[in-house]
């Protein structure tokens, strides 16, 4: 199983208000769960009016799927044109018994 979970700064330029920040923010949370069927949520700058920072992840079982997942999420963001996507980091965890990107073979002890 592999895990890929992005951390992404955003400006808000227009917000000039926390309630419009929000606003913003849930149009991109909403979005991006309805399109890709992953976790997101606000996960830093909660009480900036200008900036923010959304984390998603996206759990599969080939790292290359998992990549192009975070890395499609990402431009979605972008191109949803709401906020400017400033940096983001990303990370991909692998859990299991994977040994050089194959699973190992387990037998039972007769």
């Amino acid at each position: 199983m592999v895990v890929g979970v992005c951390r992404v700064t955003l400006m808000v330029p227009e917000s000039h208000s926390l309630k419009e920040k929000r606003m913003v923010l849930r149009r991109i949370k909403d979005r991006v769960a309805n399109k890709f069927n992953c976790a997101i949520a606000e996960v830093g700058d909660q009480d900036e009016w200008q900036s923010a920072e959304l984390g998603f992840s996206v759990v599969s079982n080939e790292y290359g799927f998992t990549q192009s997942m975070v890395q499609k999420i990402l431009a979605f963001i972008e191109d949803l044109a709401v906020a400017k996507v400033i940096d983001d980091e990303q990370d991909f965890i692998t859990y299991g018994d994977e040994v050089g990107g194959e699973p190992s073979h387990w037998e039972p002890e007769e």
